[in-house]
């Protein structure tokens, strides 16, 4: 995601920097998904001796 934005603060046209925010705003929807899994199975109560 850093290089996505550092690439839109370089690009030169409306185009280029909406396509990069496109990537940026993918990503950031991506990664609240990924965290919002991981909390959810963070309360699920697991411990050392279940099994998947």
């Amino acid at each position: 995601m850093t290089e996505a934005l550092q690439m839109m603060r370089k690009a030169k046209t409306a185009e280029e920097k909406l396509a990069y925010s496109q990537v940026v705003k993918n990503l950031s929807e991506s990664l609240g998904i990924f965290l919002r899994l991981v909390s959810d199975m963070m309360g699920m109560g697991f411990d050392e001796n279940d099994l998947f």
